[in-house]
């Protein structure tokens, strides 16, 4: 589900006025008045390793400080189901990529730009307890004189944290921003607890404000594909429910046709995707099982009709593997087969 992950995110918070939202919530006070909002930009650069896409996505916004200073602004938004204790690390690698980058661009620059990293996180297994500075992952010495003079020599970095898992549901429903933002932080903060479906009908105020926007049946839909797709026919039954709560019955089944449409076209896909990988996995294993008989033709070894079927119906990879090392340099059938050699 990761891609839904993704597209749910990066359609909510890519917006400049929803990103502001989340911003503005985690930022220190003093950033969020110093900084000129309508500035705000979202810059069309990814820094997130290839192998991460499963678990994070990230948005990269520039602005400027009401004195004209440029600032980045790095948003990683977490999609995995446990604390990463790295992410310091990795948020600072990310940092670094940016700032390489930027002189890049700016080679005659004496200065950097400010980079504000932000961590948004929503996972199942509680609050964020992972460390948000770099010089905490150090092993220095024992005794607190001591460490206090080695940590003044290790590399200094924090990141922000915006923990939903931590935010309780009145606090994210009063959020300043728009209702998508208000309503995504919802979503996200207990779309992996098993109470959503429970708590949309709460949110049917909320849903009639996404909805009254301009592009409210857009934000509707992604809303409900995102959370029906990921967590199922509870939630499906219920966000129906609240479809039919806002709009004309025709008009909640043609939003909620939209969602049945793309859900069974994504099955079809998964389905082949799936039948295609077990078709390849088959006939890789088949090939196996062939390899084997034929080095022991070779190497003059009788094989009978039963030991013969045996090998080639295994669907066992790792057995094929040891039966085909052994095949190499056998004598006789009880040199490879696990059960003969008993």
């Amino acid at each position: 589900m990761s891609g839904l992950h993704d597209l749910f995110a990066r359609y909510t918070f890519g917006h400049p006025e929803r990103a502001a939202a989340e911003l503005r919530a985690v930022l220190p006070s003093h950033v969020v008045s110093e900084v000129d909002w309508s500035s705000l930009k979202r810059e069309p650069v990814s820094v997130v390793d290839p192998e991460l896409r499963e678990t994070e996505s990230d948005l990269l916004f520039t602005a400027r400080l009401q004195t004209g200073h440029p600032l980045l602004l790095y948003v990683l938004l977490e999609h995995q189901s446990t604390v990463d204790r790295w992410m310091a690390l990795r948020m600072l690698r990310y940092v670094v990529r940016q700032v390489e980058r930027w002189r890049q661009e700016h080679p005659k620059s004496q200065v950097l730009p400010l980079i504000i990293p932000l961590v948004m996180y929503h996972g199942p297994e509680g609050t964020w307890t992972a460390p948000r500075r770099v010089e905490e992952l150090f092993d220095l010495p024992a005794g607190e004189e001591q460490r206090e003079r080695w940590r003044a020599l290790v590399p200094r970095f924090e990141y922000l944290l915006d923990d939903l898992t931590a935010e309780r549901e009145e606090a994210l429903r009063v959020r300043p921003g728009p209702p998508l933002a208000r309503l995504a932080w919802l979503v996200l903060r207990y779309g992996r607890t098993g109470e959503l479906a429970r708590k949309l009908p709460d949110w049917v105020a909320l849903f009639a404000q996404v909805q009254a926007d301009p592009e409210g049946a857009e934000h509707l839909v992604v809303v409900i594909r995102y959370r029906v797709w990921t967590e199922g026919k509870a939630v499906h039954t219920a966000a129906r429910r609240v479809l039919h709560s806002l709009v004309d019955g025709q008009r909640a089944e043609e939003l909620m046709g939209t969602w049945a449409e793309e859900m069974i076209e994504r099955g079809l896909q998964e389905g082949r995707q799936e039948g295609l990988a077990a078709g390849r996995e088959e006939g890789r294993l088949q090939e196996r099982a062939e390899a084997v008989l034929r080095i022991l033709t070779k190497r003059g070894v009788h094989v009978d009709e039963a030991s013969r079927q045996h090998i080639l119906t295994c669907t066992d990879g790792a057995t094929l593997d040891r039966w085909f090392d052994r095949a190499l340099s056998a004598t006789a059938l009880s040199e490879v087969l696990d059960e003969l050699a008993q």
